[in-house]
């Protein structure tokens, strides 16, 4: 049985970090979804993650595996939703989960699942019990994923950062 589990990230694990991202900008790419693909995420985004206490990264057997940032309170790109509506029982801070790739090579394990079940454990820990994540529409993959881990899409948001559109979705873990 693999040995697998969660830890914040360290300043010493930024290059693989920024390896396991740009595999996935590349993955995205590949199967022709526009995310990721004008720099976002760079390495001084994900430098501020680690700086900021909000990066955490999935170790599997040793090795780092996986990555991604658990934002917490609020986000104002999730304030302003079209095509419905966060959950009537909505807290008023929350946890966001993003950029949450796995290394490339590792696809196709369930590690995104095993990273979001993590995040979730996490997030009820710090006392967050409304969980947000979103996707590019063109990102099937992710959309099952999330899907499959419980969340239920709410509506379309635009981020902030670059005024794309994401579908976005939410878990209560009440």
């Amino acid at each position: 049985m693999s040995n697998i589990y969660l830890r914040q990230a360290k300043a010493d694990d930024l290059e693989k970090v920024v390896k396991i991202i740009n595999g996935e900008k590349n993955a995205l790419l590949v199967r022709g979804v526009n995310q990721w693909q004008r720099g976002y995420p760079d390495e001084e985004i994900l430098k501020r993650d680690i700086e900021e206490g909000i990066n955490y990264v999935l170790i599997l057997d040793g090795s780092i595996v996986g990555t991604a940032a658990l934002q917490q309170g609020y986000d104002k790109s999730y304030q302003d939703i079209s095509g419905g509506s966060w959950s009537s029982e909505s807290d008023v801070t929350y946890a966001i989960i993003h950029r949450i790739p796995v290394e490339p090579g590792h696809q196709g394990e369930k590690l995104t699942t095993a990273l979001i079940q993590q995040l979730l454990t996490m997030s009820y820990y710090l006392g967050y019990y409304d969980v947000r994540i979103d996707t590019h529409p063109d990102n099937r993959v992710m959309q099952h994923v999330i899907t499959e881990n419980g969340f239920v899409e709410r509506g379309i948001i635009t981020l902030d950062t670059d005024q794309d559109i994401r579908k976005a979705y939410q878990i209560l873990l009440k």
